[in-house]
């Protein structure tokens, strides 16, 4: 049943199965398998709330930097998990999209990425993505560089480099900006995610890390960001009056 107080699209940090296991005497790996089944959750449970889009942020360009072995226990999980959830994905009319530098990962993992776009690509009642090897000023920089070499070669004026244009050049584009972004593991910052999107996109933090966090939780966060006013720069009075009209 959709949520009156569920937002369209959602933006989330899955911080916290690395200290989820080390708190449990585990091998941060076992966090990660964890998080799995609390990710798996959180996106049924968008699917049920009315949610059309869900980002999750899966993988950081700075991940890279983690010990090669949780990395590579990260990509062995990243493509079992895309194995085996793809088919139930397709049941349910949710759609699955991958952003970022995708050309870092293995051949194989980026076959089962491609695999999956396809298999989930036809009428979603919901839009999965997945930011991997993704960071915020890479996506800006990407699109600012496609920008620069069409104003070099006369096919855009350089009057014509506008927000809108930027929109268009990031790899979210058609997606739409979050309107709400939520963190979970009691840090309480972007870390170099959708950071040109998340201009105006309410922000949620949880001390609770991934693994714990529930579709209770998810419900909070939807009825903190019902409570709040989005005003886009206008007053209070504005949005009431043009309400009103």
């Amino acid at each position: 049943m959709p949520s009156n107080s569920a937002p369209n699209h959602v933006a989330i940090i899955m911080d916290g199965n690395g200290r989820w296991a080390v708190q449990r005497h585990l091998p941060r790996t076992a966090g990660h398998k964890q998080g799995v089944n609390a990710t798996r959750s959180i996106i049924e449970h968008c699917g049920r709330s009315g949610v059309k889009t869900l980002t999750l942020f899966a993988f950081s360009s700075e991940n890279w930097q983690r010990p090669e072995s949780e990395v590579s226990a990260l990509m062995e999980l990243f493509l079992n998990s895309l194995r085996r959830e793809v088919g139930k994905l397709a049941e349910n009319s949710i759609s699955i999209q991958f952003i970022g530098d995708l050309s870092a990962f293995p051949e194989k993992l980026q076959q089962q990425m491609r695999r999956a776009e396809a298999l989930t690509a036809s009428e979603p009642k919901m839009r999965l993505i997945i930011a991997a090897n993704y960071g915020g000023r890479w996506d800006i920089i990407q699109a600012v560089k496609s920008l620069m070499i069409d104003v070099k070669n006369g096919l855009l004026d350089q009057t014509e480099v506008t927000v809108e244009a930027i929109d268009k050049r990031l790899t979210t584009a058609g997606i739409g900006e979050p309107d709400l972004f939520i963190r979970t593991g009691g840090e309480q910052r972007i870390s170099n995610f959708l950071l040109w999107q998340l201009a105006y996109t309410e922000l949620y933090f949880t001390d609770l890390l991934w693994p714990e966090f529930s579709v209770t939780e998810l419900d909070r966060a939807f009825h903190a960001y019902a409570s709040r006013q989005r005003r886009f720069g206008r007053t209070g009075e504005q949005l009431a009056a043009s309400s009103d009209a």
